[in-house]
């Protein structure tokens, strides 16, 4: 056997390159190489090998695709619940030029207390009132 041959069948069995890989390497037609490795009694094995190898590569390759597609997706949903916030947010503050009490005390939670024996959230004292602020505010 030539050592062009031998070479040929180091680079495809060895250190498993490509049909057109070989070509380039060695400046040969890939039909010649594909003809000296079909006549070689490992080719079956060879081909097997490379199959099995190329569907492991593939389920990965799904994997990680569904995988990007599914973080994609729980960005834009994230996106879209922020934006609902936002235009009901727009929509409480516009809706008349003085804002309810129950929308001023959903904007300032910290600042009320729940007292569920008279089902009313009162003010804290602590944090100073201006008169335009509600002491106590219903529940509804």
């Amino acid at each position: 056997m030539g050592i062009l041959k031998e070479k040929i069948l180091n680079l495809f069995y060895i250190e498993h390159l490509k049909v057109k890989e070989i070509a380039e390497n060695t400046n040969v037609s890939s039909a010649y190489i594909t003809k000296v490795i079909k006549k070689d009694t490992r080719y079956k094995k060879e081909k097997e090998f490379r199959k099995n190898k190329s569907k492991e590569k593939r389920k990965i390759d799904q994997n990680n695709f569904v995988k990007k597609k599914r973080e994609i997706k729980k960005v834009e949903d994230n996106y879209e619940f922020v934006e609902t916030q936002h235009i009901q947010a727009v929509m409480e503050l516009s809706k008349c030029k003085r804002l309810s009490d129950e929308n001023y005390r959903k904007w300032n939670k910290s600042a009320y207390n729940y007292n569920p024996s008279k089902h009313r959230y009162e003010f804290k004292e602590e944090l100073g009132r201006s008169y335009d602020v509600p002491k106590y505010i219903k529940e509804r």
